[in-house]
């Protein structure tokens, strides 16, 4: 059974609201940054580098998001920090569970400049002994990818290193997986041991089109003494942005994935629009020349099955011949509808031939299960609210396209 928690009531919003949305949030900043931050507000700078180790200590270790819960910094000092910066959450639009335990949040940002608040999605898929988050890094796409929902609403804007941060620090709260803490009013479930292992950019939005500041928030997702997630389990997908491609090795090392979804030019033009500017030949060497390649650090790719489209045998091979020689695994996605789409999910008994075929040529071709459908959480289906249809009219449509496949 679907679960939908409408956190819109005038009260819950209230509650869950940032206290400020001017103040600049110390969410993001560098160790650096963060230490010329607190010079403007006074803090000698023999002191800095103390004070930045315990802020930094409660933000990414502890998870606080109130300067008054930092409990060996002076009240007069908590007080200071309270009054120029923010460490507040985003605000929590709506928050989904599916029948299948997947998650699904809808976060608020509020307005940048001269901008307006955004809204994002961000989703939490757990499974046996680990759990992934799949994190958003623009609000909207510009990529346009013919199979893809999210693909279908325009890029409104980049999300700061402190949003993307923010999304993996607010699915914490609610998972309850922050260490040392009791579990927060609200969680979903109790505090017994890390529910987020894993984090794939693989939300929102091209996440090497904002390289910088998910650069940022990568390198504090992965620092030892935060968050502290290995940058084996962090992975980026791309559409084949190849100049960023090289530059992720080199600057991050985090894990790669590639949104392949072809095996030709003429084919991937069309699903996939940003082959025309770097093609399948650019795209192919640049994974090859990614830096630390090797049986234990693979690169992943992604492949939709879509029926009648890429599917065929023929369309099996030539994706081994284009691999040859990359340390790879490709993931087989079963095509996840959306509404009005015109592409179908290829047949089971011809995904698991073309994935029998892929296997017995040596790579791995495991087939993902489908996530979250039941509230649009799946890969492909995610799109911002901010254009969504009245929530009686979704469900209908969510109902309906449940019944019509099965699942």
């Amino acid at each position: 059974m679907t679960l939908t928690l409408d956190l819109t009531e005038p009260a819950t919003r209230a509650a869950l609201r940032p206290k400020s949305a001017e103040k600049p949030s110390l969410i993001g900043m560098s160790r650096a940054e963060m230490a010329e931050a607190l010079g403007v507000i006074g803090i000698p700078e023999k002191q800095r580098r103390m004070r930045v180790q315990q802020l930094w200590h409660w933000l990414y270790v502890r998870g606080v998001s109130d300067f008054a819960h930092m409990f060996n910094i002076s009240k007069e000092l908590r007080g200071k920090l309270a009054e120029t910066f923010t460490i507040a959450r985003p605000e929590i639009v709506e928050e989904q569970i599916s029948e299948d335990g997947t998650r699904k949040w809808l976060f608020r940002f509020p307005p940048r400049g001269a901008g307006r608040p955004v809204e994002i999605e961000t989703v939490y898929i757990p499974e046996e002994g680990r759990g992934t988050l799949c994190i958003s890094s623009q609000v909207g796409c510009t990529l346009t990818c013919t199979f893809c929902h999210t693909g279908t609403q325009k890029l409104v804007r980049n999300l700061t290193a402190e949003e993307i941060l923010a999304q993996l620090m607010t699915a914490r709260d609610r998972l309850g997986d922050f260490p040392d803490r009791d579990t927060p009013d609200g969680a979903i479930v109790p505090a017994e041991g890390r529910k987020i292992t894993n984090i794939v950019m693989m939300g929102m939005g091209e996440p090497l089109y904002n390289f910088e500041e998910v650069k940022k928030a990568l390198l504090i997702a992965s620092d030892g003494d935060g968050l502290s997630l290995s940058k084996r389990r962090i992975t980026l997908s791309t559409s084949g942005v190849v100049p960023e491609i090289y530059r992720t090795g080199d600057e991050l090392g985090v894990m790669l994935a590639i949104s392949l979804h072809a095996v030709n030019d003429d084919l991937r033009d069309l699903l996939v629009p940003i082959n025309k500017k770097y093609p399948l030949e650019q795209l192919i060497q640049a994974c090859r020349d990614y830096p630390g390649l090797s049986n234990a650090r693979r690169i992943t790719f992604e492949y939709v099955m879509l029926k009648d489209i890429n599917d065929s045998m023929d369309d099996a091979k030539a994706l081994v011949k284009l691999l040859r020689g990359i340390p790879a695994k490709i993931n087989l996605i079963p095509f996840n509808p959306w509404p009005g789409s015109n592409y179908q999910c290829s047949d089971w008994e011809q995904i698991e031939k073309f994935a029998d075929y892929v296997n017995a040529a040596g790579y791995a071709s495991p087939i993902r299960t489908p996530r979250g459908r039941d509230i649009l959480a799946a890969c492909g289906q995610l799109k911002s609210e901010s254009e969504r249809m009245k929530k009686s009219e979704r469900l209908a449509l969510e109902a309906m396209m449940i019944a019509g496949h099965g699942e």
